[in-house]
Parts: structure tokens; sequence; C-alpha cells
């Protein structure tokens, strides 16, 4: 089994208390804060390669001043982290796609491949929060996280139609030595495309990818599920109940085989996101990890995210579930306690889903970097040795 590491991106936020102040009304990080930051996550993937990790992640978000994820362009820091480094693999937990003018996001992440001697893979997804998207897309892709019903179903199948063309010209220009593309947002070469000599009926991308090309997408809904594999995208779980997972991961596989005629290894193509934290006793572990996760959870329960959570009477979630850290390691969404109690929900997952592939989520909301890079020696030092 493989194991990668996952950062958000957090400035360090030494006033932590969970709920105080809520996230929404948090002091703005200074530009020291998060520069600070952004140096300390180039420090964290030498260290993961010097651990032994197969693969580095961070997020892509924009105009947080609150400090939770600070990093607008992963593959940006990527490209100098794959100076740094010579074999671990660096991606992005997500790059928004809705995002970007798809075709710099293929030349972004081509440059980035081929600089990387092929070590990126290009993770995407379709985007949580509105003051982003709404800010950054051409085509006003949104997510409807405070509308009604109705209103959310019209705004995410708008999402999804954005993601699905973007992803669709990405996919055809990494793969492609020349294109064209006739879709709902986008003609390209644009009609009446000339240039001095003649008008131009291809588009070619430089630099084009001169490695395979590696797709990874998170997968919280059926609908994403069906996609990713219709595609052929990896799929990326977490912050669900183990149950609900591992339907969705014998799922995929099914579709997978059924679209491309090819039956997949129980791992393969899949990948599971663990946030843990390690400490000598359960007490101490639970004591520090409370903070963050609680932190982590006020933060995110707003945007839907604890939709995979199984609720008391056994079905999903309410709507605005705030996990306490209890539901969030009796569900094994959450990993936190002495390293045998962390083996034990990462040999539970590797056993129900033949797990190949697991990212670690070591910095939670409110923990320093000196604290991550703690996580990251103890579970590559004290959790792995213990797994069958």
């Amino acid at each position: 089994m493989r194991h990668g590491v996952f950062f958000f991106g957090s400035v360090e936020m030494p006033d932590v208390l969970a709920g105080n102040p809520v996230p929404a009304a948090r002091r703005r990080a200074t530009r020291e804060q998060v520069w600070h930051a952004h140096e300390r996550l180039v420090g964290m993937g030498e260290l993961a390669e010097e651990l032994g990790y197969d693969s580095y992640w961070l997020a892509e978000h924009h105009f947080q001043h609150e400090g939770y994820e600070v990093v607008p362009n992963a593959m940006m820091l990527e490209a100098h982290l794959a100076a740094r480094t010579s074999r671990i693999r660096l991606g992005s937990m997500f790059s928004i796609v809705p995002q970007w003018n798809p075709l710099r996001l293929a030349e972004d992440f081509s440059s980035l491949l081929n600089l990387s001697g092929g070590r990126a893979v290009l993770g995407v997804g379709r985007g949580t929060v509105s003051r982003e998207l709404r800010s950054l897309t051409a085509h006003q892709a949104d997510i409807g996280v405070m509308t009604s019903s109705e209103e959310r179903k019209v705004i995410d199948a708008h999402n999804r139609e954005v993601f699905a063309e973007y992803m669709d010209i990405v996919r055809t220009a990494l793969s492609q030595e020349t294109f064209s593309y006739n879709g709902k947002f986008f003609e390209l070469p644009p009609p009446d495309n000339r240039d001095p000599e003649h008008e131009a009926d291809t588009l070619t991308l430089v630099p084009g990818p001169l490695h395979p090309v590696e797709i990874w997408q998170a997968v919280t809904s059926p609908p994403t599920l069906d996609y990713a594999a219709e595609v052929g995208h990896g799929c990326v779980w977490w912050n669900q109940y183990h149950g609900y997972i591992r339907e969705q991961w014998e799922r995929y596989a099914e579709l997978y085989e059924r679209r491309h005629g090819t039956r997949l290894a129980p791992g393969q193509n899949r990948i599971l996101v663990l946030p843990v934290h390690i400490a000598d006793t359960h007490e101490e572990a639970w004591r520090t990890g409370r903070i963050g996760h609680d932190e982590f959870w006020n933060l995110l329960a707003p945007f839907g995210w604890s939709s995979g959570y199984r609720g008391d009477d056994g079905k999903r979630a309410p709507a605005g579930l705030v996990p306490t850290l209890e539901q969030s390691t009796q569900q094994k969404c959450w990993a936190v306690g002495t390293p045998e109690e962390v083996a034990e929900i990462v040999q539970h997952h590797k056993d129900t889903l033949g797990l190949e592939q697991l990212v670690v989520f070591p910095h939670f909301p409110g923990h320093t970097y000196d604290m991550a890079a703690e996580q990251m020696r103890r579970f590559s030092e004290q959790v792995v040795p213990l797994l069958r």
C-alpha cells in the first residue's frame, strides 16, 4: 500500500479554540503569515519525500483571508517543489476546474508534468466556495450552499455541465497533437480565428505532455461517481462513513468495467484520504486532535461536507451536521489515537477496500507545521510498521 500526504495549506493559528472565533469572523491572516505557510508547505513536501511517502498533495483555494486554505495555485508551488525533490509524486486535491480556463489548466499541468519528469498528477473538483467560483468562473458556475433545494439542483446541474465540458477540453488537449472543439461554452479555435497567413482550424497544446497523464477526481455523490467511471478518472474519497465508501468503492469498479471492459484490482484507480493525529496516549491524542477536528468542522460543515456521515437513525446525516470527534472516529472517517489505534482504523480500510493508495491529512486547522511534521514522522515510523 502506498502512502501520500495532503495539506489544506492553513496559516498557523495559535489562538484557535473550536468555534471561537467562528471561522467566518476570524481576523484576516497577514501577508507574512500566508507566505510563511507557503514556505512551510515546500518544506513539508521535502520531508514527505525524505520519509518515503509516495505522493504529496495541496489544495487550491482563493481569497481565504481567514487563513484556512491559502494556496491559490498548487501547481505553481509544486513546480518549485519538483526542482527540490527527485521521487515523490505531486498533485492537487483539487484544482477547481470551473475556476480555470480549461486550456490554461491543460497548459499549466502539462508544464508541471514535464518539469517533474512525469511525477505530476492532475486532481480535479467542482468547487465548494461561492466567493471563489463566482469571482473566477467565466460561465458563472456556482455552488448552491445557502439556497433552497430547488435552486441548489439548478445550480448544481449548471456546475456539472460546465465542469464536464471543461474537462472534455482538458483531456482532448492533453491527448491529441492537434484538436478542435465545439461545445456549449467553447468553440475552439474560435470562429474567424486567423493568423497573418491563413485561418487556423485546429489548436495544439504547447507544451504537450511527454509523460502519461493521470487524473483524479473528488467523489461525494452518485452522479459524480458515474461520471468519473464513464470518463476514466480515478476517484478520491474522504470524510464519509466507511460503509458508504465501501459501497461506492465497489460500484465504481462495476461501472468502470461496464464502460471500459477492464476489471480493476480491488484498490485500483481509487484513493482514500484519512485525517490522522497520533500521540503516545489516547488521552493526549484526543486532547490535541479534538481542537483541530472541531475547527475543521466548524469551517466546513456549513458547506455540506458532513453529508457523507451516517446519522443516529442509520440514514445519511441531516444537513448541517457538525460531527463530534467521537462520531468521526466511530465511523472511521478520522483516525485519532495511539499508533495502535490509528493502525487499527487503517487496517480496517485496507482489509475491507483492498486499499492500494492511502493519503493522510496530518495538519488540522490550528495546529502548527511542526506538529504536522511530527504527525508525518509518527505515521511512517510508528503506524506503517504495524500494518499487515
